[in-house]
């Protein structure tokens, strides 16, 4: 199952941010696990407490920190939620839209600091909030920074009013413009490279735009 920028396999035991694998302990993964087959629906924490652990008596808080260890791992927040919803006085719900992964093809990527991050067929947003569809995370680039659309037959760059602007081949943009495999562009002062298809890139580290 795919959430924004999210990948959660069940089968194989992995939840991937981009291609980036996200560490969680066996107890949260499992709890993820319930909350996502469950969508939309709100489980009450009794439920969750006997299919987390069964018949074994655990404190009421334990189940509070696995809800913290997902929000932290997820980027999320309790007061404005993207993933997970808490029901106050019942339990929690998974609240964001999924989408069965083999229905988003990937058609591209963006090498940011040696992570590689997919994109997907139309708009992309990216930026370094954490709603932004690709997190760059650099103090440099805005909120929502920027977009790269993909169609069949183009694939455009475009500013989205940044503060500190985006840069491709050293000219700043004040429009879209054609971006091509192979290409790196600069957010503010963080250099990301483009890839048409989805092949593995190597390495890349943030490199600083030159005056």
């Amino acid at each position: 199952m795919v959430f924004e920028r999210f990948a959660f396999d069940s089968e194989r035991r992995e939840l991937l941010d981009g291609t980036h694998s996200v560490h969680l302990g066996p107890q949260a993964f499992r709890l993820l696990e319930i909350l996502i087959a469950n969508h939309p629906r709100a489980l009450p924490k009794q439920e969750l407490y006997e299919s987390i652990w069964q018949k074994t008596f655990v404190d009421e808080s334990n189940l509070a920190g696995l809800i913290n260890e997902l929000r932290a791992a997820l980027g999320d927040r309790a007061r404005k939620p993207r993933f997970i919803r808490t029901v106050h006085g019942f339990g929690y719900a998974f609240c964001c839209e999924l989408n069965d992964e083999s229905a988003r093809p990937r058609v591209g990527s963006v090498v940011f600091r040696g992570r590689e991050f997919p994109l997907q067929e139309g708009e992309n947003i990216l930026g370094r909030d954490a709603t932004a569809g690709i997190q760059i995370d650099d103090t440099t680039v805005s909120r929502k920074h920027a977009t790269i659309t993909i169609q069949e037959d183009a694939v455009t760059l475009e500013d989205l009013d940044s503060k500190n602007g985006t840069y491709l081949d050293g000219v700043k943009l004040t429009e879209p413009a054609s971006i091509r495999d192979g290409q790196t562009f600069v957010l503010g002062d963080a250099s990301v490279l483009f890839r048409r298809s989805g092949a593995s890139t190597a390495t890349m580290s943030g490199l600083k735009r030159k005056p």
